[in-house]
């Protein structure tokens, strides 16, 4: 399953059902009319650079070789050098530079090293494409989900990697829209027997860099009716209230 082949037809996705909630116009002007930003965020592209970092530790892990804490940092220094080195279409946030963003990266990684490496799960995936179909909806949600581990138990794992500026709640972990879809997903997508857990690997950008876990549960039936009732939202709005189509062909 090709992610971008599923993002080349109509489809719902958890970002562009939170960027419609957030802002229905700034949805409209960069979904619908695809204008282009005046300036890429640095908080964007430092995300997805240590998406990717991540993503590599895991291929290797999966492959059976555990990189050292130093392999990764040079990694990621490799990354952002290429991906943001006199690049004149990002702009800094207050107090952020190329630099100090170099350097947070690689003290948010060192945290991450501490715990992670010892997960003795076995992964599954890394980065897995879905899609499922929901009853009232003519066109599917789709995503991907950053890792799905297995327990010996035969239990799962399915986890998201968050970059923030601060702690999440529990609070805020337990209702988080996504998780939900992602524990959905798994369960319509060959995972119905499983026991799934969820949880958010959190590389926190605060003064002194943290990486927290934080664990939450689902079930079912709970599961289904949010996810129809905010979808099925989703869609009435767009065909009463608006003239442009919910999705385009090659949104994320």
């Amino acid at each position: 399953m090709d992610i971008l082949e599923l993002r080349k037809q109509p489809h719902l996705s958890v970002s562009s059902i939170n960027s419609y909630i957030d802002c229905s116009l700034m949805y409209k002007f960069s979904r619908i009319d695809k204008l282009k930003p005046d300036f890429l965020s640095d908080n964007l592209i430092f995300g997805a650079c240590l998406h990717r970092i991540l993503a590599e530790f895991n291929q290797e892990k999966m492959m059976g070789n555990i990189l050292s804490s130093e392999q990764v940092e040079d990694m990621f220094k490799t990354d952002w050098e290429k991906s943001a080195k006199d690049n004149p279409d990002i702009q800094y946030s207050t107090g952020n530079t190329y630099r100090t963003l170099l350097n947070q990266g690689v003290k948010m990684l060192q945290e991450f090293m501490k715990r992670v490496p010892e997960n003795d799960a076995t992964i599954v995936a890394i980065e897995e494409p879905f899609v499922m179909h929901i009853e009232g909806l003519d066109i599917p949600l789709i995503g991907i989900m950053d890792l799905v581990e297995e327990h010996d138990d035969g239990s799962l794992t399915i986890t998201d990697y968050k970059t923030s500026k601060r702690s999440m709640a529990i609070s805020e972990v337990d209702s988080n829209f996504q998780l939900t879809v992602y524990y959905t997903a798994a369960k319509a997508n060959g995972y119905a027997n499983r026991d799934i857990n969820l949880k958010f690997d959190c590389l926190i950008k605060t003064q002194k860099p943290k990486f927290e876990q934080i664990y939450t549960e689902r079930s079912s039936d709970h599961s289904a009716k949010a996810i129809k009732k905010r979808s099925s939202w989703f869609g009435m709005v767009f065909r009463r209230k608006f003239s442009y189509p919910m999705i385009h062909p090659g949104d994320a």
